[in-house]
């Protein structure tokens, strides 16, 4: 039986959905017995995997193709570097923000981003083309139609009529609401977002399916209860809180993940996330 349906984000292309919800069962059964007392058994627990449909092809297991800064395309890759970039300057003193000046040259911008953003406590010890890979999975998923529908498809076959609760993380929380939205015959569902970019202008907001309308996005119809969880620091998501955006159905919480503010398993483990999703399971089941 299937309670809860995981969804993960970028990056995950060279794992499975056995070894991802490994990595992530543990954390939300933390989080929940830490916020609640109670316990949710790894049978109840699905994860929606689509990272290999981001995985390159090819016979010679190359990996990651190796990109550099002159291989960003500009539009929807550049800008979203340049957006993280801007937001890790924000919150972090060790990162350099647009406006410091460069050493001895002044590099290409995209350059001068991925080297600042590789002083950033999410960022830092993911390498250059890594970085790239990541900003442009999420271009692919808004301009490849086939990508976007067979991500959304992953989620649409973990859901079933016992299905109560939607917990997605960074990308996955686009991937979520989307699904939700193109479902409206789903049963009343509850969704916790994490680290959710979905209230960037731009970039995300504005070519979100269904497009909103007068700056307001769409109410995904199953959706009966919403908490959106975000992490001051997070520079995945510079934008915290989505009931402005979303409605005030929303109800958006603050939690302090430490350095790996972006990380799924901080979190996850957070007091404030347990008792969310244990409150919305308890609902749900009422």
């Amino acid at each position: 039986m299937t309670r809860i349906v995981l969804v993960h984000g970028i990056a995950q292309q060279f794992k499975g959905p056995d070894s991802l919800l490994a990595d992530w069962y543990p954390a939300l059964s933390d989080g929940i017995t830490l916020g609640s007392g109670e316990r949710i058994a790894s049978h109840q627990v699905s994860m929606a995997f689509y990272g290999d449909l981001f995985r390159p092809s090819g016979h010679r297991g190359i990996g990651i193709p190796d990109l550099d800064a002159s291989d960003v395309q500009n539009g929807l890759e550049r800008d979203l570097l340049l957006e993280w970039w801007q937001a890790a300057a924000a919150q972090e003193d060790r990162v350099p923000g647009p406006d410091a000046p460069a050493r001895l040259r002044t590099p290409a911008l995209v350059q001068r981003a991925l080297n600042a953003l590789s002083h950033s406590s999410f960022f830092a010890g993911l390498s250059e083309r890594m970085l790239i890979f990541s900003a442009r999975q999420v271009r692919m998923y808004f301009t490849q139609p086939e990508i976007r529908l067979g991500v959304q498809r992953r989620l649409a076959e973990k859901v079933t009529s016992e299905t109560r609760l939607i917990v997605a993380h960074s990308l996955g929380t686009i991937v979520a609401y989307e699904a939700l939205c193109a479902h409206p015959q789903w049963n009343d569902l509850a969704l916790v977002t994490l680290g959710s970019p979905l209230a960037i202008r731009n970039l995300v907001f504005d070519r979100l399916v269904p497009p909103p309308a007068d700056g307001h996005a769409r109410w995904p119809a199953p959706v009966t209860r919403w908490a959106n969880i975000a992490d001051k620091g997070d520079a995945v998501c510079p934008v915290k809180e989505l009931a402005p955006r979303f409605g005030p159905r929303v109800r958006d919480i603050s939690v302090h993940n430490g350095t790996k503010a972006h990380d799924v398993r901080p979190y996850l483990t957070a007091r404030d996330t347990g008792q969310a999703i244990a409150g919305l399971l308890k609902t749900g089941d009422g």
